[in-house]
């Protein structure tokens, strides 16, 4: 079976010999990529769906090298995981807003794990809000093209993190700052963007909301071109 361009980067991140939880695992290709590969010992993959998880069970029992290294469990976000079960967690292909409320609703729990592997499909400027907020360091990430959309993979642990600039929460600083090859286009589509909502927006050109919004967007462009500046 081979990977997405996305789950790839999502299997790069986990450390060698882990213990792994992988939220919302629909198909379990991560978990069987982790096993097959022997990068983890054991993987939990859990879904809120009984139906998505019969396909991850139905793999594994045509599979005896994969039976009893991959655990089945059927509920909400980490509530079925316990404290100091696994050292990494994979929450993948959800909002950012729902990944932050599945980090939030075990927060303490949180801290009995070491590493968080997070791809958010959308929102991920308020992911790295939050992730802020809530002591989470930001060790690394990584950008992937695919199918047309580039998707954000962010790597974490516990921890606290200074942001000297709110762009970082919307551009990765770690993305800046190792220069990643895709950076540019992902700047270039952020500030294509901008520009759209601008143009819906001088539509309504008495709305004091929506020039206020317009300013906003200005002022975020201006940044975006100071970030391409460096790169």
């Amino acid at each position: 079976m081979r990977l997405s361009k996305r789950l790839e980067s999502i299997v790069r991140f986990v450390p060698n010999n882990s213990i792994v939880a992988d939220i919302g695992t629909d198909h379990g290709y991560v978990p069987f990529e982790l096993i097959d590969s022997k990068k983890s010992k054991c993987v939990i993959a859990t879904d809120i769906s009984k139906d998505s998880l019969n396909k991850t069970i139905s793999s594994i029992s045509r599979d005896l090298l994969i039976s009893g290294k991959i655990i089945t469990r059927v509920g909400n976000g980490l509530e079925t995981i316990k404290p100091f079960e696994v050292d990494t967690v994979i929450i993948a292909g959800m909002g950012g807003t729902l990944i932050s409320d599945i980090l939030r609703e075990n927060i303490k729990k949180a801290d009995s794990f070491v590493n968080f592997i997070l791809q958010p499909m959308v929102a991920s400027t308020e992911l790295r809000i939050f992730l802020n907020e809530n002591s989470f360091e930001i060790i690394d990430e990584d950008l992937v093209s695919e199918d047309g959309f580039i998707y954000e993979i962010i790597y974490a642990k516990r921890g606290l993190e200074l942001i000297s600039d709110d762009i970082y929460f919307e551009i990765g600083k770690k993305l800046i700052q190792k220069k990643h090859p895709l950076l540019k286009k992902f700047i270039d589509n952020k500030i294509e963007e901008s520009y759209s909502i601008i143009l819906e927006l001088d539509n309504h050109p008495s709305s004091p909301k929506a020039q206020e919004r317009k300013q906003e967007l200005v002022k975020k462009i201006a940044k975006y071109k100071e970030v391409l500046q460096c790169l």
